[in-house]
């Protein structure tokens, strides 16, 4: 199955119907097949969780439970435990993380290292518990099966991506994030979130939900056209892929031609790449 045929439908009815937040999940597969992998997506706002199979179908309904602060990484990982047990048996897990992780280790953790949640001030003792927590390793220890992590815009692009040419994946949600891809490979990751986007504020600052909460949606909108061009002279990409949970508040019909937007669901089916080399080295 190409990446293609495995990306989340753009729209139209699903068997499990429509989820919250206007999402519309895919099928569970009558007839799964092994290996199995836990499909963990970590947000700022919600934590969510399924289990694939070999193909990147799902084979349980997806849970999700909202994020809850101050977060430390031992809380993190307890929280996922929980979520994660009433879900069907696994041989391995893949995760996606809402800031810089290499070789499962968390490098920054923007929301995280917070005391009240996005937005708030940063604790110095969170940040230094979450400066390179093995991410990885946590949840290997505490679930019993090998864990890879990855950057969450990573994995979404994962299960978007054509294959074809350069394609950036934007993902709009609690913050801002992207990933980039050539000929269907994963290049190294940049934060680009966190870098200065107009007036003096970062893609974080000007496109995260908070913001997008106090100028209203029209105005909001207007900056992620912007992010786009910016984007579009920056790497020239061949497409650009949009989700996250607010992908859905912006007008299809005013899209370019090379930017399409994806399910939410993305950041779980894209679990199953996290294990094919040859889509994602870690």
């Amino acid at each position: 199955m190409t990446a293609a045929e495995n990306r989340p439908a753009e729209s139209g009815p699903a068997e499990d119907g429509p989820a919250e937040g206007g999402e519309v999940l895919p099928p569970k597969t009558e007839h799964p097949a092994a290996p199995f992998t836990l499909a963990i997506d970590i947000g700022g706002t919600g934590l969510k969780a399924s289990v694939l199979d070999a193909k990147g179908a799902m084979v349980a309904d997806r849970l999700k439970v909202q994020t809850t602060y101050p977060c430390p990484p031992e809380k993190l990982v307890d929280d996922l435990t929980r979520l994660t047990q009433p879900l069907p048996n696994y041989e391995r897990i893949s995760a996606g993380f809402p800031g810089m992780v290499r070789a499962g280790h968390v490098l920054t953790a923007p929301h995280f290292v917070t005391k009240n949640g996005p937005g708030t001030d940063v604790d110095p003792e969170l940040l230094k518990k979450w400066t390179d927590f093995d991410l990885a390793g946590a949840l290997t220890q505490h679930l019993g099966h090998p864990a890879k992590v990855a950057n969450d815009a990573d994995l979404q692009g994962a299960a978007v991506v054509e294959g074809k040419g350069f394609e950036l994946v934007i993902t709009l949600g609690t913050g801002f994030g992207t990933a980039s891809f050539y000929d269907g490979h994963l290049l190294p990751h940049f934060e680009f979130a966190h870098t200065p986007f107009r007036k003096g504020e970062t893609y974080n600052d000007q496109l995260g939900e908070r913001t997008r909460k106090d100028i209203g949606e029209e105005r909001w909108s207007k900056r992620v056209h912007r992010a786009i061009d910016n984007f579009r002279a920056l790497v020239f990409f061949d497409k650009c892929w949009i989700g996250g949970g607010n992908a859905r508040r912006l007008d299809r019909s005013k899209l370019p031609d090379d930017v399409a937007i994806v399910d939410n669901t993305a950041g779980i089916l894209g679990g199953i790449k996290l294990w094919e080399e040859k889509h994602v080295a870690l």
